[in-house]
């Protein structure tokens, strides 16, 4: 079994679970996200994009000192450049954690969370707590949609080979709803939709949509796979600047929305339809 199949297995996903209700911060599994690149004898550190993971969490509630509950929507922006990922699951019965604990104040609340939160990311993870009427709107990805194209699909694992660029350097925003991925560990589907921005040689686009597809049948976390994403754009394409986006559909409360650009700038938490 290599070292990232057992980093895997002794995570809680796929596991039986007993939840618990009272806080306890050991509920969190970090995975260190060099895992992803040191099987292709890949440095992490020297891959030239930057970004953020937008956590949104849609379940969080927690006791005040009388007892009564405290509902709350949460988003938690956690660094690429941090030394580890949190498993979902994890994250979830952390969450729980709080469900019949008491605070005395929100604030409090709120400081327990970036701390446990930065020990596990290996750095500081911002949190923000939302009250449930003054949430987001729904909003759309800005660009040209990409699904209409009449396409014909032979590809559902990565292949970056069908990427391709040429021509005038031009700026665009190009984007998908047809992405989907699979969880590493109990094999269940991860849907997204995904932008691209980039300047550079016009990406032909029934290649990128053709490509976004293959990644149909692949297993591996969000942030990794936007990782890949980048990466494949990057080397392939060529452009001089480029940002990948990709929002999924929340799952146990959770969505996750990694975002990677070779520009350090922070990700807009743009909710979508079907978030």
């Amino acid at each position: 079994m290599s070292h990232e199949d057992q980093v895997l297995h002794q995570s809680p996903l796929g596991q039986g679970t007993a939840y618990v209700n009272t806080y306890d911060a050991s509920q969190l599994y970090p995975i260190a996200r060099d895992l992803n690149w040191e099987k292709r004898g890949i440095e992490r550190s020297s891959l030239p994009f930057a970004g953020e993971d937008i956590w949104n969490a849609y379940e969080v509630s927690w006791l005040n000192s009388r007892g009564k509950p405290v509902v709350r929507l949460a988003e938690f922006r956690i660094p690429a450049s941090s030394s580890h990922i949190i498993e979902s699951k994890s994250f979830k019965l952390y969450l729980n954690s709080f469900n019949l604990s008491r605070f005395d104040t929100e604030a409090e609340v709120v400081a327990l969370m970036v701390r446990d939160l930065s020990a596990a990311a290996g750095a500081k993870v911002a949190v923000q707590l939302i009250a449930p009427d003054a949430s987001a709107p729904i909003g759309a990805f800005e660009g040209s949609c990409l699904d209409e194209l009449d396409v014909d699909i032979e590809h559902y694992q990565p292949a970056p080979e069908l990427l391709g660029a040429e021509g005038d350097v031009v700026e665009e925003s190009l984007y998908s709803h047809l992405l989907k991925s699979n969880c590493p560990v109990t094999g269940q589907p991860d849907w997204a939709s995904i932008q691209i921005r980039y300047t550079g040689p016009r990406i032909e686009r029934e290649g990128l949509l053709r490509y976004l597809i293959s990644y149909r049948e692949h297993g591996d976390f969000h942030e990794q796979c936007v990782e890949n994403i980048f990466m494949d754009i990057w080397q392939q394409c060529r452009p001089a600047s480029l940002s990948v986006y990709a929002r999924y559909v929340r799952r146990g409360g959770l969505d996750i929305n990694p975002y990677r650009s070779s520009r350090a700038e922070p990700a807009p938490n743009l909710r979508l339809g079907r978030q």
